[in-house]
């Protein structure tokens, strides 16, 4: 259920945490933090991949945050997604060097409002 790893084995090979809470400097799991990981739900990384994750490098399906972000809804110096938020990115909507569009503000304005977070205007 929870696996930690760390280190080589005995045979020279690198360990790799596996579980439903992976943590390791590699980690496969639903819930993963690793320096360089595999996520089925949520990750956290230096270099991380899975739905929702955040990381140096976070390669979202859905969400990703970091300095460089992918994702349906990417933020990051770098993003790339449908709603993207960066210095620099790319996406159908984007907000950042010099591109401002407000659709981008609207939707994740929404999402935070969504998991409680309210701005008064």
């Amino acid at each position: 259920m929870i696996h930690i790893a760390a280190g080589r084995d005995q045979e020279g090979r690198l360990r790799v945490a596996k579980g439903v809470i992976a943590i390791g400097q590699y980690a496969i799991g639903a819930f993963t933090i690793a320096q360089f990981g595999v996520a089925l739900i949520f990750g956290i990384g230096q270099f991380i991949a899975g739905p929702l994750v955040l990381g140096q490098v976070a390669i979202g399906l859905l969400f990703g945050a970091g300095q460089v972000a992918t994702g349906y809804a990417a933020v990051g110096q770098f993003a790339l997604g449908y709603y993207a938020l960066g210095q620099i990115g790319l996406g159908k909507f984007f907000c950042g060097g010099g591109r401002h569009d407000p659709q981008v503000l609207e939707f994740f304005r929404y999402l935070l409002e969504k998991i409680g977070w309210h701005f008064s205007q």
